[in-house]
């Protein structure tokens, strides 16, 4: 890694950007924030996270200048391209893979891995070509740096095994050099962040006190407020300025794109019938052009005005027969030049995100006492309405701060980050994680299609070995051990399954509640026992493997992003290929737990 060089890309569901530090390490400096559209007239702390495909599907741009090419494209044009945007939420909740599809503008497919990759390789070319064009000619390389990448902290494992693949066929990182990227949860970077805040740094009308307590015993929810995701963590300051997650990360998908959604549907609304689906078809550059305005004006708390194409304005006047074509009982009047929305109506198109966000809030009260502030960040937390909607429902619980530039906080905090992975000192495990196992037949809780006999004695197959349990507190280094032995000796590798529950004690991994979520491939060519040492308090769940004989270590891959193992042990023997190999035969025989 590079002597404290730290390049940090906050890959945003609505805006992405970047920051970096290229002062030698113990040398405090502020990072260094690339600022976007300039050459649009604009200044911003992070670019529209949009990238557009020629009909080849060939990378041509990103950000600002995708946005306004295809702005600029006639309708026929427009199509034949492939424009992506807010795609990031395909990784949201779903079974991924990298052969997953995700469908741009006007609904043509395009793998999402090229997507992501194609993006994040633009934003790693742009910071070396900010940095290079500020050196004095030294050319930095993507191997001089630390490289930080945000993620949700809501995200499971696949979708952060996802990025990292992206970022690794983009060229951040290379093989054998995997330890040059870190992921960073973005609720933890924006807490990292504020802690380094002066007053003048926080909105002063949202607060009362000057800054955040930096006192041991300071408790404070973080709400980042996203394009695509509420993500919430609570942090407690311990000494030495370190923090401690005290509530397992929760959040939904109701993001500043759910608010977008609404607007979007008030269109179809007050339009004649057909007349958006029509005009969105034919011309999406133009369509676009209206929710990038809508994007702007969202933030504020009072009556707004668009302003609508001609081509649009024509079709309406067309399918209608009527010079005004707005359905004015809905919230919206038409004055030759501009739709006019009332704030009222500005304000219920929030009103789905905002009962999420309370909902997971109290929930946070009810179970962590003595808590300081809330602390709003993300560029959804820019909005006016959003803010005092906060506030108006905990002002009588805790203290309320947002960042003067909350969109900036979690880019800068992941810099932080950077310097200093060990800030965080203890996590809360979000699930149960365990593995299959087989373990003496016990016909008080076994199920008995599962019982098969070895060695003469009864067994049964598919039980949950638990490692960590949900809510459990995993310290950032803590590793969690595991003996594997072969079942057979002539054996090369053994595959094992992982599973995860939102369930404290789960006995089957078949059960009601429990989901197999990766898999390990252990090397035993070797011969010998191997132990497992499984780190869960971190960002990313990883892990390695020791040959107990040999002392050897071995890098061992969990596979998040599908359960088809490409280790293959031999399918004839049926106590191995279904499970009889996946926990050690010792521990299997003398019933002794090897694990710690």
């Amino acid at each position: 890694m590079g002597d404290g060089f730290i390049i940090a890309i906050d890959f945003g569901t609505a805006f992405s950007g970047y920051a970096f530090n290229i002062s030698p390490r113990g040398k405090e400096s502020e990072p260094h924030l690339k600022r976007w559209g300039r050459e649009y007239g604009l200044d911003t702390p992070k670019t529209p996270t949009c990238i557009l495909f020629n009909e080849d599907k060939e990378f041509l741009s990103f950000g600002y200048e995708a946005q306004m090419k295809y702005m600029h494209m006639r309708g026929e044009e427009a199509k034949k391209h492939y424009l992506f945007e807010d795609f990031k939420m395909a990784l949201y909740n779903k079974k991924l893979n990298n052969d997953l599809k995700i469908k741009d503008a006007s609904g043509k497919p395009m793998k999402a891995l090229n997507v992501f990759k194609e993006s994040l390789r633009f934003l790693k070319q742009d910071a070396l070509k900010t940095i290079n064009s500020n050196t004095r000619g030294m050319k930095f390389i993507p191997s001089f740096f630390t490289w930080v990448l945000t993620v949700p902290a809501i995200w499971d494992p696949s979708a952060k095994q996802f990025m990292r693949e992206a970022a690794k066929q983009a060229g951040i990182v290379t093989e054998g050099r995997e330890n040059n990227l870190l992921i960073a949860l973005e609720p933890e970077a924006a807490s990292i962040w504020c802690m380094k805040l002066p007053p003048e740094g926080f909105i002063s009308e949202i607060h009362s006190k000057d800054t955040l307590d930096e006192s041991p015993g300071t408790r404070y929810i973080v709400v980042d407020c996203g394009g695509g995701t509420i993500d919430m963590t609570v942090h407690e300051v311990q000494d030495g300025g370190t923090l401690k997650e005290l509530h397992k990360v929760s959040g939904n998908n109701l993001g500043g794109q759910t608010v977008d959604r609404k607007f979007k549907h008030f269109l179809r609304e007050i339009f004649p019938d057909g007349v958006w689906d029509e005009f969105q078809q034919n011309s999406p550059s133009l369509a676009q052009r209206i929710m990038y305005d809508f994007t702007r004006l969202k933030q504020t708390d009072r009556d707004i005005q668009i302003s609508p194409p001609f081509k649009l304005v024509s079709l309406a006047k067309k399918m209608s027969g009527r010079e005004n074509f707005i359905k004015s009982d809905l919230g919206a009047s038409w004055d030759d030049d501009y739709i006019t929305i009332s704030r009222d109506r500005l304000r219920s198109f929030f009103d789905e995100s905002l009962t999420g966000i309370t909902q997971i809030l109290r929930e946070i009260f009810n179970s962590v006492l003595n808590i300081n502030y809330i602390l709003l960040v993300g560029g959804f937390a820019q909005s006016k309405i959003l803010q005092q909607h906060i506030i108006d429902q905990f002002e009588h619980h805790c203290e309320f701060l947002c960042p003067f530039r909350a969109q900036e906080a979690i880019v800068k905090g992941a810099v932080e980050y950077g310097r200093n992975p060990q800030v965080f000192i203890s996590r809360k495990s979000s699930y149960t994680y365990g593995f299959a196992v087989c373990e003496k037949f016990d016909k008080r809780k076994h199920k008995e299609e599962k019982k098969f006999t070895a060695g003469g004695v009864e067994y049964c197959r598919d039980i949950f070995k638990k490692l960590v349990e949900e809510g459990e507190d995993v310290g950032s280094e803590e590793t969690r051990e595991f003996i594997c032995s072969p079942a057979k000796a002539d054996q090369v590798n053994m595959t094992m399954r992982f599973y995860c529950s939102f369930r404290k004690d789960p006995v089957h991994v078949d059960g009601w509640g429990v989901d197999e979520v990766g898999s390990f491939c252990v090397d035993i060519s070797r011969g010998g026992k191997v132990r497992l040492e499984i780190k869960f308090g971190s960002t990313e769940i990883t892990a390695t493997g020791t040959n107990m004989r040999s002392g050897e270590k071995q890098a061992v891959t969990i596979d998040f992003m599908t359960t088809d193992s490409e280790c293959v042990i031999d399918e004839a023997d049926d106590e191995i290929s279904n499970g009889f190999s996946e926990a050690s035969a010792e521990y299997i025989m003398d019933g002794t737990d090897e694990t710690t």
